[in-house]
């Protein structure tokens, strides 16, 4: 079992973000998972029931206007034709991924804990959520 730690979140939202820039380099756009979490602002539009439970993508290109830094991923996103503020913090993305390059990152969503039993529950409840939100990628791919 990885000892749960503050450095460990620490470097894995590091490779969140090398994974995120690489991709959006090599493809020109990139996509990323974000479970849902009080902290997470999308707008007034929020989270629909479903994404709740799954989780909810969404897709950055090389031309939109975003920042990350050490704490979340902020950008105007539209979903429709409704342009939304989102905050995104970085320890509530699940997953980086392209499917123009098909690769893909999926970790667990970690919060660092001082109480060694909370952080074991967390990383139990993380695999069961793993477990259950295996998404299938092949259905996110561009069609020709």
């Amino acid at each position: 079992m990885i000892n749960l730690s503050e450095e460990l979140i620490k470097r894995l939202n590091e490779l969140k973000k090398q994974t995120f820039f690489e991709l959006i380099n090599l493809a020109g756009r990139v996509f990323i998972i974000v479970e849902h979490d009080e902290n997470v602002v999308i707008g007034k539009r929020g989270f629909l029931p479903e994404e709740k439970e799954r989780g909810l993508v969404l897709v950055f290109n090389q031309k939109m206007n975003f920042q990350w830094n050490d704490e979340a991923l902020t950008a105007t996103l539209v979903f429709g034709n409704t342009p939304e503020k989102c905050y995104i913090p970085i320890n509530s993305i699940a997953g980086v991924f392209s499917p123009d390059l098909r690769v893909q990152l999926n970790v667990p969503v970690l919060k660092f804990s001082n109480n060694t039993e909370s952080s074991e529950r967390v990383e139990e409840n993380s695999q069961k959520k793993k477990d259950s939100k295996i998404i299938d990628l092949s259905k996110m791919r561009k069609k020709k």
